[in-house]
């Protein structure tokens, strides 16, 4: 139907497709356009629909309009047929027609004329692996934090739903001891050195803190015993240093001097823990064995769940270190901008932003600057998915027509329940992305030599 030729580029990323369109398809194209205008042009003298002499109905139209319209026609028309010279290997939303329009306007004077025009698309970038086939033999340690087990956190959560069912009580003869609950003023001073300057640690500092000292674990270390005995009313300071593993990277290893005030003191009043506490604590539960099975059962879901994502991580930076890919520009900002995207979701549902934050938010220079900072996880990222992708061909792997159309579904009754827009399409590749990630993730967790590890 019509000639076009590949340019490839060295990098093997991106080809332009150089289309030439001959005059039987240029015709028809004309006609068709014409055929619409006659049916939506309310050309004077003539009724709707019917039959307008073709010299009329363009006068009455416009020759350049008709031009332009005939133009769009042909492209819309020729270029798929264009791409199936590289079905299967282009990047979606990566084509582009770099024929200015206006070159076009200007060079198609007749029906009668071919149309010429260039087309660039990305295509999907090459994996090459180091070693060869290296993901089929991968040696995995995944470490796993072992700090709190499913047996041991069961025992915290029906501890904190049996003190959920107790009352407190005032403090009012004697010092803080455990497993009392206080309130504190809080206050923090840096001791200056060589590498700090003297001053409040804002970040530190707190007002009506309530402390469980049984849930200590997120204040420093020497913070509960030098408060231990403190009456309400009394003020005690106390030196302490930020270990190097603290969360706030700007409080490691910082000295600081604590000033903590105890406002109230409270214990707590709790019902023996025994059979009579089951449907309280679980309901459905008529014994304290039930409710010990039942929060285990949940709690070792989690521990499975936690340590199934530990392996499909350390898997996924495996794959990561083990590809070279040369990734085309227009991969990057789409992932990036989908990552983005997302982020600016996350963050309009946890604080409800104005319409002018979210236009800030979503302004070109504040994606640019996404895009500059995340550029070695956007890499990443891609290179993991490529990766994926490139097993699930190699193995020939599938997914179930009927996996993908239920996930679909479902995927389109959630967006329909939150009263969200969605387009079908795109949420169906989506789907078929994430179940063959999970089918290629299950294969290679069977063919990998996995170590698991405690931190």
């Amino acid at each position: 139907m019509f000639i076009f030729s590949i340019l490839k580029h060295l990098c093997v990323i991106q080809v332009r497709l150089n289309v030439g369109v001959p005059p039987v398809v240029c015709k028809d194209c004309y006609q068709r356009v014409l055929a619409e205008f006659t049916k939506q042009a309310k050309v004077p003298g003539f009724r709707p629909g019917k039959k307008v002499p073709q010299n009329i109905l363009i006068n009455y139209v416009g020759k350049e309009h008709v031009r332009r319209a005939t133009i769009e026609s042909i492209l819309k028309r020729t270029l798929p047929h264009a791409m199936s010279s590289v079905e299967g290997k282009a990047l979606k939303d990566s084509v582009r027609i770099t024929t200015n329009f206006a070159d076009l306007a200007e060079s198609f004077s007749s029906p009668e004329d071919f149309l010429r025009y260039d087309v660039i698309v990305d295509l999907e970038p090459e994996v090459i692996w180091i070693p060869e086939n290296g993901y089929k033999d991968m040696k995995i340690t995944v470490e796993i934090d072992n700090a709190i087990t499913a047996e041991i956190a069961s025992e915290f959560e029906i501890k904190r739903r049996h003190k959920a069912l107790g009352s407190l009580r005032i403090v009012t003869d004697r010092g803080l001891q455990v497993p009392d609950v206080a309130v504190l003023d809080i206050y923090t001073a840096n001791v200056k050195n060589d590498s700090s300057d003297a001053g409040n640690i804002p970040s530190t500092e707190s007002k009506g803190f309530q402390l469980d000292t049984e849930e200590a674990d997120n204040l420093p270390p020497g913070f509960l015993d030098s408060i231990l005995g403190i009456r309400p009313g009394e003020t005690k300071s106390f030196p302490l240093v930020f270990p190097e593993s603290w969360q706030q990277e700007n409080l490691r290893g910082v000295s600081a001097q604590f000033t903590v005030e105890c406002k109230e003191l409270f214990y707590r009043d709790l019902p023996e823990l025994d059979d009579s506490l089951a449907e309280k604590i679980i309901p459905g539960c008529s014994t304290l064995l039930q409710v010990k099975e039942s929060v285990l059962q949940r709690c070792q879901e989690v521990e499975q769940t936690a340590k199934d994502q530990a392996t499909d991580n350390a898997i996924l930076d495996q794959l990561c270190k083990m590809v070279e890919v040369d990734i085309p520009q227009s991969l990057f900002e789409e992932q990036g901008r989908q990552l983005y995207g997302a982020k600016l979701l996350q963050i309009q549902a946890d604080m409800k932003l104005t319409e002018e934050q979210l236009a800030s938010l979503s302004s070109p220079r504040a994606v640019n600057e996404f895009l500059k900072s995340q550029r070695e996880n956007i890499t990443n990222l891609i290179k993991q998915n490529l990766a994926v992708g490139d097993i699930f061909k190699r193995e020939k792997l599938e997914c179930s027509t009927e996996e993908i159309v239920k996930e679909v579904e479902n995927s389109v009754a959630e967006f329909k329940r939150n009263k969200q827009e969605f387009d079908e399409e795109r949420v169906r590749d989506q789907v078929q992305e994430i179940l063959e990630g999970a089918k290629v993730l299950e294969w290679l967790r069977e063919h990998a030599d996995i170590q698991y590890v405690t931190r």
